[in-house]
């Protein structure tokens, strides 16, 4: 049973589910049997880039990487505003102003830091029990309420009289489509995007990413290893906590280790290079929040 990381450079037009079923399938071609498959951080169809697949004991992590920063790289058309705010959708509103970039670069600030953003109407979150998207396609008026988010970074790529490239790092929570539809407002305009990127998730970024014939070829018979990342690269933004065996059975048992000389915070705790759970310290105390069963720990 593997365990660990497979980072996906997701293609146009495929969805994150049907990236894990892709997952799913090649592993089970190259003969693994039944593995525990998870995504973390859906992607559009319409994105492009980092996508983290966890497998085996990695997915206890998933979680993590769905509460991660992540950075993209977006071209806003301007223009026209989509019902999407993307090039799916149908155009609902209009302009001829087109931004100068240096109208643009003097915006960027307003939206960067801890902002209020309304989630698009095509989205995943649920109201009153459907899926937004579900509710818009059905032609009903959806509102959404808006959401405290925070840009870490807003900056200008490139720009030209129809259309501009930024890059964004930004928090969980944080819709790309909606910052691309403020900022072209702000400007006087409307706008949507028409190129959407993930170039970092959490710990991992496109140069641990895999292409899908990379990924095609696990279940033609390449070595599962060239492509899968060890549990504990998800665990790189986090200080490890070195145990000895006495530590390391306790932990095992979900015990508190006490009078750890230490600061309060998340840790993950190892016997060796082998992951044994992430714990919290508070107090010198250390809880377990999430314990590995990987096999083979050395004592």
């Amino acid at each position: 049973m593997p365990h660990g990381w497979i980072i996906l450079d997701k293609p146009l037009e495929l969805g994150s589910t049907q990236a894990v079923a892709a997952v799913k399938r090649n592993l089970r071609q190259a003969g693994l049997g039944k593995v525990k498959v998870g995504h973390g951080g859906t992607l559009d169809p319409l994105a492009t880039g980092v996508l983290p697949i966890a497998l085996g004991e990695a997915t206890k992590l998933a979680g993590r990487m769905l509460d991660a920063s992540k950075v993209y790289a977006f071209t806003v058309r301007f223009g026209a505003e989509t019902d999407t705010l993307d090039l799916e959708g149908k155009v609902i509103a209009e302009s001829e102003h087109r931004p100068a970039p240096a109208e643009l670069e003097a915006v960027l600030p307003r939206f960067t830091g801890p902002i209020e953003q309304v989630p698009p109407a095509y989205s995943a979150l649920m109201v009153d029990g459907e899926r937004a998207y579900d509710l818009a396609r059905k032609g009903e008026v959806v509102e959404l309420k808006s959401r405290h988010v925070t840009i870490h970074e807003l900056r200008l790529v490139a720009a030209d009289e129809q259309e501009a490239t930024l890059e964004a790092h930004v928090s969980k929570g944080t819709y790309i489509r909606s910052l691309a539809r403020d900022i072209a407002r702000a400007l006087g305009t409307v706008g949507h995007v028409t190129m959407l990127r993930r170039l970092r998730a959490g710990p991992f970024d496109l140069s641990q990413a895999i292409s899908l014939d990379k990924l095609n070829a696990i279940g033609n018979g390449a070595p599962l290893e060239n492509v899968i990342l060890p549990l504990e690269a998800g665990l790189v933004d986090i200080p490890a906590l070195d145990l000895g065996s006495e530590q390391a059975s306790m932990v095992r048992q979900g015990r508190v280790l006490s009078e750890l000389a230490f600061d309060d915070g998340l840790y993950w705790a190892r016997i060796g290079d082998r992951p044994l759970a992430l714990v919290e310290l508070s107090g010198g105390d250390a809880r377990v929040v999430r314990g590995f069963n990987l096999p083979d720990v050395a004592e």
